[in-house]
């Protein structure tokens, strides 16, 4: 789809505040192809999100209704969301168990979906990426190219409010089973999260290699593990209670190489 169509649906959006069938089909194609996508990076490097696609997305669900899908099973959702269908020219590998992924979901060539995993509407998977099994993409998250999302991940969703950004996982991230990764944090290009790591926008990531903390972002090539530090006041005291708190020990060497490297064979 040309920059100029595209502008033409923001415009039909703006002014209508929803879009017509034909738009709205064309919306779904443009999402789906990653013409068209729910965050932008700027040329600082920063993401921020694409504020009317995510209202869009939006007006579907507000439009309401129920439709029956055909569906292994059985499928009942808004009927601006069915399901989405691959086909064997899309590159993308579905390994049969229970996977689903709705409509307006980019999908890169080269992807693995290893069931039972679910990309939400807005969602974005770059290619050569591992969606390991019982892994939710929520709406409009940004996960970037040859990353792994281990077993059990969590990469949440953000549709309101509409300037809030989505998670974004840029290129080469190692995401360890059970990681919860929420509400616009940033994961840069590299990173390592060791298993069971609870991360959001507001917690803070404390940096033993660089003496600093972090908020908002996992730095490139961190390598990040759960710790706890002591909460503060006498109840806490004397109860022995801690915080979690997630420590960057190292960043990405030979040696976590050798433990993260992708297998080519598997995608």
């Amino acid at each position: 789809m040309s920059s100029s169509a595209i502008a033409a649906l923001e415009m039909e959006f703006e002014a209508k505040g929803r879009l017509e069938a034909g738009g709205w089909a064309s919306f779904l194609e443009a999402l789906e192809s990653g013409e068209l996508a729910a965050t932008r990076r700027e040329e600082n490097g920063e993401w921020v999100a694409v504020s009317w696609v995510k209202k869009a997305i939006l007006s579907g669900f507000k439009a309401g209704g129920l439709s029956a899908w055909d569906w292994p099973g059985g499928a009942f959702d808004r009927p601006a969301f069915p399901p989405r269908r691959f086909e064997l020219g899309d590159g993308v590998r579905v390994v049969p168990g229970g996977s689903s992924s709705r409509r307006g979901a980019h999908i890169a060539a080269g992807v693995v979906i290893m069931p039972p995993s679910y990309i939400n509407v807005g969602a974005s998977i770059g290619a050569g990426t591992m969606v390991d099994s019982h892994v939710l993409v929520g709406s409009c998250a940004r996960v970037g190219e040859r990353v792994h999302l281990s077993a059990g991940v969590q990469v949440g969703g953000v549709l309101e409010p509409p300037q809030a950004r989505p998670v974004v996982v840029e290129d080469g991230a190692f995401i360890g089973g059970l990681c919860g990764i929420f509400e616009g944090i940033v994961i840069r290009t590299n990173a390592v999260l060791a298993p069971g790591v609870i991360l959001s926008k507001s917690t803070r990531i404390f940096d033993l290699v660089k003496g600093r903390e972090w908020i908002g972002e996992v730095p490139a090539s961190a390598v990040v593990v759960p710790g706890a530090r002591p909460a503060r006041g006498e109840y806490a005291l004397g109860h022995g209670l801690s915080l979690q708190a997630p420590i960057i020990v190292k960043y990405r060497d030979e040696g976590t190489e050798a433990s993260v490297t992708l297998e080519d064979a598997l995608r």
